[in-house]
Parts: C-alpha cells; structure tokens; sequence
C-alpha cells in the first residue's frame, strides 16, 4: 500500500537488544580491574617467579646448604656459585632459597594469625554495642600502645629456649615468632573490620534480612563479612611485607632462627662484618627482601583499587 512503512530486520533486532547487559562474572571482573593496575601484575608476576624459585629451586640446584669449602670462601659471584660464597665457603645461592622458604612462610603465617585475630575481634565489636565494644577497643588501644619491637625481643628470649626444647630448635622458633608477630599486627585490621562493620550494618539489605528473621551470626557471616573482604585483603598484604621484615630484624639481632639455618635476615646478620671486601654477600639477601616487600607493596595498591566499589577503571 501506498505510503506504508515496514520495519527492517535490523531494527527489530536491535529493538530487541536495548536493554540487554553482557554478564561478566564477578572474579572476571576483577580479574579486568586488577589487570589495568600494570605495576601490580608486574609485581604479581615476579612474586610468582620468586615463589617458584624457592619452592622448586632446591630440587634443580641440588647443593648442600652446610657443604663447607674453605678453599672457595667469599668468592663472588660465578658459575659454580651463582650468588657467591659465605666465610665457609658455603653456597649462597642455595641457602637463598632454602631461607626464602622460611622467610615467606613466616610472612604468610603471620599475617593468617592476624587477619583471623583481627577480623574475630572487629566483626565482634563492630556487631556489638555498649561494653562489648568499649571493652574490645580498650585492649586493641591497649596492643597499639605498647612498643612492639622491645617486647618481641623479650618474649622470643625468654621463650625461645622451651620451645626448642617442646617441638624441636626449628619449627619452635618458628611458632613463636609466628605467634609474636601476628599478636602485634592483628589490631589495624580489627579497627579496619569493625569501622566496616558500622558502615555495613545500617545498610538496606542488612535490615531487609534482619527484618526476614535472621540471626545475628547469620547476618555477620552471611551478609556483612563477605562485603567487608576487600579492605581485609588489602591489609593482609601489607601484613605478609611487615611479617617479612619483623622477622628478618629478628633474625638480624641474632634473636631468630639458629645460626644453622640460613633465614634472608640471618644472612644479612652473618654478613654485617664481611661487607667491605664481600658486599655480595649481603647484596642478594638484601635485594630479595627488598623486591620482595615492594611487589607485595605493589599487588595491595592493585587489590586496593580493584576491590574499591567507588573507583572507575
């Protein structure tokens, strides 16, 4: 008919689209945030290589960690020994790796200690009201107060010795400083929690399940943790670079692990006499903790903005 119109099929196909969003998963997501923040992905990666190094290392670069060659003391880096030697002529390289193992796990253990410490006491005073909270954010105040690095030193020295005795020289040492550590550094993360806590807790879909009937446990782990993470994570971050380097002070001062086994901080402490004619010596253990703390420095700052709701990337 004259002067009648008809719709094309592109139109209708593109009426039918309006409104349609693609559905990106939630881990895709952030996995495309995380990306855009290029110092953490390079930081990521090299975490992983040295993670790597110090897991598989020592099953390529099968030296004895104790062989003493004093015929090859403080020599420099070469093919036989890729980072040098120590006065014993021990090989650097592999006591590198055997010490990251411990270095890293004391690092991932202690922050564990204080996340789960932290997220237990914030989640409790930021639910709570009254006395509890009061109560809660005294002994934290209380914790934050008291200068960390003398008291480590005193309870690992008054402590150190039953423990070897109890569970062995190494895995006592370990525990302890574990322990120690992680009970001076849960107290930021409980007042990042329950700071959280308060924000989350008044929110529509918090009063939508308390007022379908749910518990207060159900609301704290079902609805106001899972979206007080972010921050959380980002802390731990932080805490596994300060786990690291509490520890390797530690080792430093002669206060950590035995002499026998070589920490990252107690090659540096073995070395402190020999930099003048064997910088190598402390040039590596040092640049490993350095590289080390800064990528995990870098990956928070990524996490930081890939887990910030308000942040446009």
């Amino acid at each position: 008919m004259a002067g009648s119109t008809h719709a094309l099929p592109t139109a209708s196909v593109k009426a039918g689209t309006i409104g349609r969003t693609k559905h990106v998963s939630a881990g895709l997501e952030a996995w495309r945030r995380f990306r855009r923040h290029r110092l953490a992905v390079v930081s990521a990666v090299i975490l992983t290589l040295m993670v790597l190094a110090v897991a598989l290392g020592p099953l390529l670069w099968q030296v004895p960690i104790n062989d003493i060659d004093f015929t090859a003391r403080l020599k420099g880096p070469s093919w036989s020994h890729p980072f040098g030697t120590d006065d014993l002529g021990q090989d650097l390289l592999a006591r590198m790796l055997y010490g990251g193992r411990i270095s890293l796990a004391v690092g991932l253990a202690a922050m564990s200690v204080a996340i789960v410490v932290g997220t237990v006491v914030g989640a409790v005073a930021g639910i709570s009201r009254g006395s509890v909270d009061a109560g809660l954010m005294w002994v934290t105040d209380l914790f934050l107060a008291l200068p960390q690095l003398p008291l480590l030193l005193l309870i690992i020295y008054l402590f150190r010795d039953s423990l070897k005795v109890l569970v062995g020289p190494e895995f006592g040492v370990f525990i302890l400083i574990v322990a120690v550590i992680g009970a001076f550094r849960w107290m930021p993360v409980a007042r990042l929690v329950r700071a959280q806590f308060f924000s989350l807790r008044e929110k529509e879909f918090v009063e939508a399940a308390r007022a379908l009937g749910a518990t207060t446990p159900r609301l704290v782990v079902r609805h106001i943790l899972p979206n007080s993470l972010g921050p959380v994570i980002v802390a731990g971050t932080i805490d596994v670079a300060n786990a690291i380097i509490a520890e390797s002070t530690l080792s430093f001062l002669g206060l950590g692990f035995p002499p026998d086994i070589p920490t990252w901080g107690r090659i540096l402490f073995d070395a402190k006499d020999y930099l003048d004619f064997a910088p190598h010596w402390a040039l590596f253990p040092g640049a490993a903790i350095f590289l080390t703390v800064l990528t995990i420095n870098f990956i928070g700052d990524g996490l930081r903005d890939t887990l910030d709701p308000r942040k446009v990337m």
